[in-house]
């Protein structure tokens, strides 16, 4: 992606605009970043950009003119895609892309993606950890608080990068392919800024659109949403579940955590050895056990 000599519009000054917007000025494109609120508000991070990197501080309703300068829009998880801005330039053919997919085009190494309504956090933590654990080089961001385009300057060829990846981030993307990809459940939420819950659910299904058969996507086998996604990806499934025993998967079975694979199976742990409380934290294990035991990490051959 070529950035410089292009004119950008950053939408959204909070930490995900402002690390875009300073990311874009460091690569030589003329930017300006925007919020509906007073510049006076602003944090010191964001107004300090225009002394720093030479940004432009927009606020309130965009004038034309300017719009009809901009190429390139870059959309922050908080603002509705659906912006006049983003609606405008997107019209007369400019490029409007979300933080996380400028990210993406800029990463080095291997890419795990996870969503869901509930406990992407804690299943994005539990595999940074293992990979960490593992002496992998790991760096762990996205919707869990460091911005992905943050992990993206500092990752390397070697570099494993779990983001966690909300329903905001995920309707933005385009190139974006996790070599793994998981979606832990969708239950009814956001639905202030969705006409419906199909609509919401049809953006979590975005993080398996670019992957392909090298790659691995881990669903929910007892969410009814997730397990009917399974038979129309491209990427290699695996299935959890907490309900029942499955033919291939990773399942709870009493109080033990069973990986069954190629007519064998084995016991990982039991609940007993889990500190974290709650059926819900076992679904997050069970995925995140999933995602070490893909064949796409290599590293635990």
């Amino acid at each position: 992606m070529i950035i410089a000599g292009r004119k950008a519009l950053v939408l959204g000054a909070g930490r995900s605009g402002i690390v875009s917007a300073r990311f874009l000025a460091e690569r030589g494109a003329k930017v300006a970043l925007h919020d509906k609120r007073d510049v006076e508000t602003w944090g010191d991070a964001a107004r300090s950009l225009k002394e720093t990197n030479g940004v432009g501080l927009v606020s309130g309703e965009l004038p034309s003119w300017l719009l009809d300068q901009i190429d390139l829009v870059v959309i922050s998880p908080g603002v509705p895609t659906n912006t006049i801005p983003a609606r405008y330039v997107d019209r007369k053919d400019g490029e409007v892309i979300g933080e996380v997919e400028l990210a993406y085009r800029f990463m080095k190494g291997s890419l795990i993606g996870i969503t869901g309504s509930n406990g992407k956090t804690t299943t994005t933590t539990l595999i940074g950890q293992l990979l960490k654990n593992g002496g992998i080089e790991t760096q762990v961001g996205g919707n869990i608080g460091t911005p992905l385009l943050s992990l993206a300057e500092s990752s390397t060829e070697e570099t494993w990068s779990v983001a966690e990846l909300s329903s905001f981030q995920l309707e933005t993307i385009v190139d974006l392919r996790p070599n793994i990809a998981i979606c832990l459940n969708v239950t009814p939420n956001h639905l202030d800024r969705y006409d419906s819950f199909t609509d919401y659910a049809a953006a979590k299904h975005r993080i398996f659109m670019n992957q392909t058969g090298d790659d691995a996507a881990i669903l929910n086998a007892d969410d009814e949403i997730t397990a009917s996604w399974a038979a129309g990806l491209k990427a290699n499934v695996s299935l959890f579940s907490v309900k029942r025993e499955l033919d291939e998967g990773l399942f709870l079975r009493g109080r033990d955590l069973v990986c069954r694979a190629n007519g064998k199976e084995k016991i990982l742990m039991t609940r007993d050895e889990i500190f974290l409380r709650g059926l819900h934290n076992v679904e997050n294990i069970l995925a995140s056990m999933a995602a070490g035991l893909s064949k796409r990490w290599r590293c635990f051959y």
